[in-house]
């Protein structure tokens, strides 16, 4: 759970059974969600650029 926090995931946020399923992701799990969050927040000016246009559909 400190890899996801320290990658910006809004821990606080989610219901016992997500953090469950968190809880329980093996080692490489972890290791892509992490990279996914990563390319995800180093996109986000431009998503968000997209988001202002578009109604924000994708996120």
């Amino acid at each position: 759970m400190e890899a996801l926090a320290a990658a910006g995931f809004e821990l606080d946020t989610l219901s016992e059974e997500q953090y469950e399923v968190l809880r329980a992701l093996s080692p490489e799990e972890l290791a892509l969600l992490v990279d996914i969050r990563g390319r995800l927040d180093a996109a986000a000016p431009e998503v968000q650029a997209h988001a202002d246009v578009a109604g924000g559909a994708l996120f």
